[in-house]
């Protein structure tokens, strides 16, 4: 829920909070639409997780990316193929907020109005702009500041609990980097299954370059991952972490030869089926002081992910969790 490649990623994770009304609203006309009663469909401790709740964060996060023009039918099936493992999180982050509160960790309103400046400087956006922006969203300023405070406070409680604990040796950089002597890219993909008649192939490269277009026009490439890729990797937005030069196929590797990190790869075919992917890194053994930081920074990252799974773990045998999804 803090790393960037935690799941629905933690890097947006600012939701929470929501109204029954809310859920009414959004899903009038489908099979949520009944007359509804909001449900508990978590307790952790003595605290609960709701339906609306957990609807209303999905489409915070949703709303976060890249993802508005997606119709609705799109997003309620997204959501109800996620709602199960998205409700997790959301028990870890619960967890890790009452973790916070009993070691008095909180977010000072200065704190708060230095983020709001930062996001309003990032985006060039004066006081109104800012109001307007979240009003579009759906959200008020008090609701906006809730969210940022519970985000500073994960943060908080991540790094005194697990990141601060995290250390990566030189010696254990070395030991890595004389295993490594070839160039290593970082790849995402989407994937689409090789058809088993010939006759779909054109249905699979249309729908492809469907997809390609909207990563060309500025959707996010781990979101149409998730909700198009035929690969396991979909589920972690296409990350295929980083793999050696001599660990690629040659088709990967005459696409990858002409881009630069950052690029995204017009939809090409291996004999087990088509793929679309985007460049994250390409590190070269040669260059000794960016591989020996890109190793370091692998390192810590592979450390502090077990470690945060573990702190997980820890508070989830501690604590109370009931599921009633």
């Amino acid at each position: 829920m803090v790393s960037e490649r935690n799941g629905w990623g933690a890097r947006k994770i600012l939701y929470f909070s929501a109204a029954v009304v809310f859920a009414c609203i959004l899903f009038t006309g489908s099979a949520y639409a009944s007359p509804l009663l909001d449900r508990v469909v978590a307790v952790v401790n003595k605290e609960v997780i709701t339906w609306s709740e957990l609807y209303k964060a999905m489409e915070f996060e949703v709303m976060s990316g890249e993802m508005k023009s997606v119709s609705d039918a799109d997003r309620k099936k997204l959501f109800k193929e996620n709602e199960a493992a998205f409700l997790e999180g959301m028990i870890d982050k619960k967890l890790q907020l009452q973790t916070a509160r009993r070691l008095d960790i909180d977010a000072a309103r200065e704190e708060i109005a230095d983020a709001i400046e930062g996001i309003k400087k990032k985006y060039s956006m004066d006081d109104k702009e800012f109001q307007e922006s979240l009003k579009k969203e759906g959200f008020t300023l008090d609701e906006y500041k809730k969210r940022l405070a519970e985000h500073i406070i994960l943060s908080k409680v991540v790094g005194q609990q697990v990141r601060n604990k995290v250390v990566v040796t030189d010696e254990e950089v070395k030991q890595h980097m004389t295993k490594s002597t070839d160039t290593e890219y970082r790849v995402r993909q989407i994937f689409f299954r090789k058809p088993e008649k010939d006759a779909d192939r054109n249905a699979v490269e249309a729908r492809a370059e469907e997809v390609f277009q909207k990563v060309k026009g500025g959707e996010d490439f781990a979101m149409m991952a998730l909700r198009y890729s035929e690969d396991p990797t979909g589920k972690a937005g296409g990350d295929l972490g980083f793999i050696k030069k001599e660990h690629l196929g040659k088709e990967f590797l005459d696409v990858l030869s002409q881009m630069s990190a950052g690029d995204v790869s017009r939809p090409f075919r291996t004999a087990r089926g088509v793929h679309i992917i985007r460049l994250e890194e390409k590190v070269d053994a040669r260059n000794m002081d960016e591989f020996k930081e890109s190793v370091k920074k692998k390192l810590f990252e592979k450390k502090f992910n077990e470690e945060y799974r573990n702190w997980i773990r820890s508070l989830r045998e501690r604590a109370f969790v009931e599921v009633r999804l």
